[in-house]
Order: structure tokens, then C-alpha cells, then sequence
């Protein structure tokens, strides 16, 4: 071969675009909303606790697509309608699923049932999580060597049934059958609709994504979730027509990309929002602490106030105080200690935040 012709060769392998944050690359960002730790939805079924949520939040069927190309985008025959939220603190991502169809489908016990599609990367690692897309399954062993090995492991896919009569509530597409229940899920369904009739469906439910997820969850390792922290979702509806002809159904995807179901590249960006204004106060006092060195009892204190605040003055319960904002302390005795932190804010309000006897020293 020319040499000439090899430098581009050569230079296309090594410039293959790869999505190096395993997202699907689209321009809009998508929002998770941050529900208030005295507002966490209760899963009943029921929509009153999401009454919340902007309408910024919503997702709908107009921004579906059909990639198969077995239905046009017709709200008369379905409309669907979906809000993520979360807590700050805890690592689960929250559902409220709302749809209208003109007919549904679950009537059989098999897979084949009208069904909401979730797949979640909390980490962005990206890459094939099903074992049908991992190019090393030989090395791995083969088809279900690789499926206990990987399926579901670093992204997670549940299929979830709508509704699930007779029938577990979803599908987990791996070996962690443990994912789907409580205390990493949990879920409930609210519909008046019989096989073949219209209606209108609520599912709520919650999941908790995992960095890896093995067969054992003791090994699992949570995505920790935190504020403004971007995580790979997207979602599909497989909506069936006809319970006699399987293959007649629509695959209404968020992500632009078929395979998203085993390839966590293809995933959409999802934006773990902070809290709206209208939950957060004026001015709160709040803090944090990391004990440094137990021998130097040196201990490290972090402000988490919220609000414009112009002073900061920490008590430490030894006599002794600070007006930085983040203080170093260093004790000079073992003992429990009660440490305040009161702030004030630029129009002279104060606000004050105590931990009793948190800060032990030996």
C-alpha cells in the first residue's frame, strides 16, 4: 500500500469520535428535579406530591421519536408524560410516569407488554453494560459468562411493565435481581383500564443507581448523587398494538440512538438540580466537619450556609472561636464538644446552626 495512503488509515483509527463522558451528544440538558427533604414523594400511585415540579421539568411525547418507524407522533393514541426528581442525600432517582393510551396491552405473563424502558449511568462510564455489545465476550468466556460479568453492572436497565399484573413490576435486565426491590427500589401503579381499553396510567417509583453492581450487593457500590452533578439516563416506551403480532410496536426513544439499551454511550445528559428558590431560605446557618488528625485532634470545619452571608463566627466549645469561613481547629483536649456557627447576612439578619457533641476527641 501507497504510504501516503496509510497516514490517513492510520489517523482515522486514532481520531474514532468517542463520546468521552458516555453521553449521548445532543444540546440540551436535561433537569432532575431537588424535592425538599420534608416533601419527599410518598410511592402511591398518586400525582399530588409532584404538583411541585415545574413544568420546566416535564418530558413528553413530542420529544420521542419512533426510531423504528412503526407509528406517527399521535397524542390521540399515546401521550405520555414524565418527571425525575431526587434528595439531596439520598442516592435514588425518583419517577412520576404518566401516560394515555387508546389501547393497552398486558395481558400476556411474557415479555411482551407495553413497557417504560429506563437505563441510568450514574457514574458516565460509558461503554456496552450488555453482554451482546461487548467486543472481549470471548475473552470473557462467552454469551453468559459475559451476562454475569457485565450485564447491568456499571449502568443499569429495568424494564419496567405498565402496568404489571400478574407479573413482577419490571425486568431487570442482569443478574442483580436484588436491584429491584426494596431497599433499592421501590414502586406503585394506579390505573382503572382493562387489556384492549383506553386509560390513563400513573406509575411512581424510585431506583438507586449503581457505579457497579455485581451479583452480590454486598459488592455493589452506589452512585452518589450530589448537586449539579451531571448522570446518563434515557428512557423508551415500547408500545404495543397488537398482542398477535409481537413485532408490530413502536420504540418511543428519548435518546436519538436505537441501542441505548446496552450501550451506555448513547445516553442523554441529566442535570441533578438544586433546589428551586422558592424552598430555599434567606439565610441558614450550616456546616460540616472532618476530624484530620485524632492524634493532633486537628479537625477541619466546612460552611454550607445558604444566603448572602457577610460574617461567619465559630464557637468551637473550648473558649476558643474563628471568623474565617472554613476554620482548622486544634484541640487541646480530648473530650465531646458542642460547636456553634452563627452567620450573618448582608441586611443583618443572623441565623445559628449547633452540633452537640458531634466533635468527639480521644
Amino acid at each position: 500500500m501507497n504510504a501516503l495512503k496509510i497516514i490517513p488509515l492510520v489517523a482515522a483509527l486514532f481520531f474514532v469520535p468517542h463520546s468521552a463522558s458516555g453521553l449521548d451528544r445532543t444540546n440540551e440538558i436535561f433537569k432532575v428535579f431537588q424535592f425538599p427533604p420534608n416533601l419527599i414523594p410518598t410511592i402511591d400511585g398518586k400525582t399530588n406530591d409532584w404538583d411541585m415540579v415545574p413544568e420546566s421539568y416535564v418530558i413528553g411525547s413530542d420529544q420521542l421519536v419512533d426510531d423504528q418507524h412503526h407509528h406517527t407522533n399521535d397524542p390521540k393514541h399515546l401521550n405520555v408524560r414524565v418527571r425525575v426528581g431526587w434528595v439531596k442525600g439520598l442516592n435514588r432517582l425518583y419517577f412520576l410516569y404518566e401516560a394515555d393510551k387508546d389501547i393497552w396491552d398486558f395481558s400476556r405473563p411474557d415479555l411482551h407488554n407495553d413497557i417504560f424502558e429506563i437505563v441510568v449511568d450514574g457514574d458516565l462510564s460509558g461503554g456496552p453494560f450488555e453482554q451482546e455489545f461487548e467486543t472481549n465476550r470471548d475473552l470473557l468466556g462467552g454469551r453468559w459468562e459475559t451476562y454475569m460479568a457485565l450485564q447491568n453492572a456499571h449502568a443499569q436497565n429495568y424494564h419496567i411493565f405498565t402496568p404489571a399484573e400478574g407479573k413482577d413490576w419490571c425486568m431487570f435486565w442482569g443478574p442483580q435481581q436484588w436491584a429491584k426491590d426494596l431497599p433499592y427500589a421501590n414502586h406503585a401503579c394506579n390505573y382503572n383500564f382493562r387489556p384492549g381499553q383506553p386509560g390513563h396510567l400513573v406509575l411512581e417509583f424510585w431506583i438507586t443507581p449503581f457505579d457497579y453492581a455485581g451479583s452480590d450487593p454486598k459488592r455493589a457500590v452506589e452512585s452518589v448523587l450530589t448537586e449539579n452533578k451531571i448522570i446518563g439516563l434515557a428512557w423508551a416506551v415500547i408500545d404495543y398494538i397488537d398482542p398477535n403480532s409481537p413485532g408490530n410496536n413502536g420504540f418511543w426513544n428519548l435518546s436519538r440512538h436505537h441501542t441505548f439499551f446496552g450501550n451506555a454511550d448513547y445516553l442523554c445528559q441529566f442535570k441533578l438540580m438544586p433546589l428551586e428558590a422558592q424552598f430555599l431560605k434567606a439565610l441558614e446557618a450550616k456546616w460540616t466537619f472532618q476530624i484530620v488528625d485524632m492524634d493532633r485532634r486537628l479537625v477541619a470545619f466546612k460552611d454550607q450556609s445558604i444566603g448572602k452571608v457577610a460574617t461567619w463566627k465559630w464557637e468551637f466549645g473550648d473558649s476558643q472561636t474563628s471568623a474565617e469561613q472554613n476554620p482548622m481547629h486544634t484541640y487541646q483536649a480530648a473530650g465531646a464538644y458542642t460547636v456553634v456557627l452563627t452567620v450573618t447576612g448582608a441586611d443583618g439578619a443572623t441565623a445559628r446552626f449547633s452540633r452537640v457533641w458531634d466533635v468527639t476527641l480521644k
